[in-house]
């Protein structure tokens, strides 16, 4: 137990990729049950009492339920995801696709439940892994390495393991492998959100809620063959002109709008990686 608690502590980042992918893949490579979503949570629950004991802990916890953030980081996180989809949607049709139904729009009050399932399943089984620990640990070392871009490396360095974390729904064509390059402008959001609100995992699960109920569940049944490609792609390049917009505005060393802006550091040491 001692060795593996010592190997945990010098390598606290690859430990955390790998019991994520472990817990995340076994039902869909032993039964073919799908991707477990709760995987990044599992390791970080795994990893953080391992290298920070009960302060790691209580600190790593902290951020989940940080909830005071300002109004306007609220409004971000629940109507960037709606902008951007009604963006990609009108596109769409201008482009030639056929325009949603009033019945399908008139389906509206679906999104709700949607948005509180992957709330509770998809959010708060990723954001506390990988924003919760990930993140930080990653931010921390690459602002070291390479002050002026730090927190944008750290990001696309988080982005490449979360790539791979999906590669298994585009394998079975559950996920379009337009969502890649969304995955990688998505995360830089999601970073933009998690050093602007001191680290708030509540808003991260809350901005993934509201991506995952009003894209793929709400408006992109409405679009089908071509126009579901062209649709998916559109979705795809809106997002990344959205991160390319806040990079340029917050800057790559800290994605934030003001040096002033601190995430404070997790109770565990930063061994390796």
């Amino acid at each position: 137990m001692n060795t593996v608690t010592s190997v945990v502590k010098r390598y606290p980042l690859v430990t955390f990729f790998v019991l994520t992918y472990i817990f995340s893949w076994w039902g869909w490579l032993i039964d073919g049950v799908g991707q477990i979503p709760f995987g990044p949570l599992l390791a970080a629950l795994i990893v953080v009492p391992l290298t920070g004991g009960v302060a790691g802990l209580k600190a790593w916890a902290s951020r989940i339920v940080r909830w005071r953030v300002g109004l306007k980081w609220y409004a971000v996180a629940l109507l960037l995801p709606v902008a951007i989809v009604v963006a990609a949607v009108i596109l769409n049709v201008l482009l030639g696709a056929g325009a949603p139904s009033a019945g399908q729009l008139g389906a509206w009050p679906g999104i709700f439940p949607e948005f509180l399932f992957v709330f509770l399943i998809i959010g708060l089984g990723e954001e506390p892994g990988w924003r919760g620990y990930a993140l930080p640990r990653l931010q921390e070392g690459r602002s070291v390495a390479d002050p002026r871009t730090g927190a944008l490396l750290a990001t696309l360095i988080l982005a490449v393991f979360g790539v791979i974390w999906h590669l298994p729904l585009f394998i079975t064509g559950d996920s379009p492998w337009s969502n890649i390059p969304l995955i990688v402008a998505g995360y830089i959001l999601f970073t933009w959100l998690f050093n602007n609100t001191n680290g708030s995992v509540l808003i991260a699960m809350l901005f993934h809620a509201s991506v995952g109920a009003v894209g793929p569940s709400f408006f992109a049944p409405m679009f089908s063959g071509a126009d579901s490609v062209r649709y998916s792609w559109l979705l795809a390049a809106l997002y990344c002109i959205v991160a390319v917009v806040v990079v340029i505005l917050a800057r790559p060393a800290r994605l934030a709008r003001t040096p002033s802006v601190q995430v404070e550091a997790m109770a565990e040491p930063v061994a390796g990686v």
